[in-house]
């Protein structure tokens, strides 16, 4: 097939590079998905692979323990009593059965996407963190006897990245609707709660809060955006 002749004015280079409006109306219809795919899976990537790397080499983070004994200053008798029923709220109170009640929800609803996207994120977030933990071994910090003591391995932590998994599916889930912005103020208040409280009562440092946070985050925009169009049909 023979190529046009190249009209005056530049005509044909127009033609090969495209039209910039395209760009503009692209960056129109993708923009908010652009900015999730940066601020929700490659941010917290590089957040994780951060704390890893420095893992791996035996390396004290420089804020863990000044965060800790911040943390601790605070430290009353109200608040030790605040911090405890939120992190009870934050697995076995409240996420846990918050999970098994939202899938059951979705599956009755028969909204077939949104339930395997739920399912999926929040047993996948759980496999995950159960094999992060037993990956790395991190001891627990030890600065000061808690008030809610944990045996197991320290990063990253369970807490912190089941309600993160919990608020972005959330999010994911109500974003559609008028909800919308009252889903997104409760489930960031209650994820930096949550990690607040794992930090204040001396069972976590800071970076597992953090990589909890990340991990979380960036396993749910991954498969949402992985199973927004692919899912099998309701």
């Amino acid at each position: 097939m023979r190529a046009g002749k190249p009209r005056a004015g530049g005509g044909h280079f127009a033609t090969a590079v495209g039209d910039p409006g395209d760009g503009l109306r692209f960056l129109r219809q993708h923009g908010w998905r652009i900015l999730i795919l940066f601020a929700g899976l490659l941010l917290p990537l590089l957040i994780l692979a951060a704390l890893i790397e420095d893992l791996r080499e035996r390396e004290v983070f420089f804020f863990d323990a000044p965060l800790l004994a911040a943390a601790h200053q605070f430290a009353t008798p109200a608040l030790d009593g605040f911090f405890v029923a939120v992190s009870k709220l934050g697995y076995a109170w409240g996420v846990v059965p918050f999970d098994i009640g939202m899938f059951a929800w979705l599956v009755w609803r028969r909204r077939s996407r949104d339930s395997l996207f739920f399912g999926l994120a929040v047993l996948g977030s759980m496999l995950l963190n159960m094999a992060a933990k037993q990956h790395f071994s991190r001891i627990r910090p030890q600065l000061w006897l808690s008030v809610a003591p944990e045996t197991s391995f320290s990063f990253p932590s369970g807490h912190a990245m089941g309600s993160a998994t919990l608020g972005v599916a959330l999010c994911f889930l109500f974003w559609p609707t008028r909800w919308r912005w009252p889903v997104l103020l409760a489930s960031a208040s209650f994820v930096v709660l949550v990690g607040l409280s794992r930090v204040y009562l001396g069972v976590h440092y800071p970076s597992d809060v953090l990589g909890g946070w990340a991990a979380g985050t960036a396993w749910v925009v991954a498969l949402h955006q992985l199973l927004a169009k692919r899912a099998p049909p309701p």
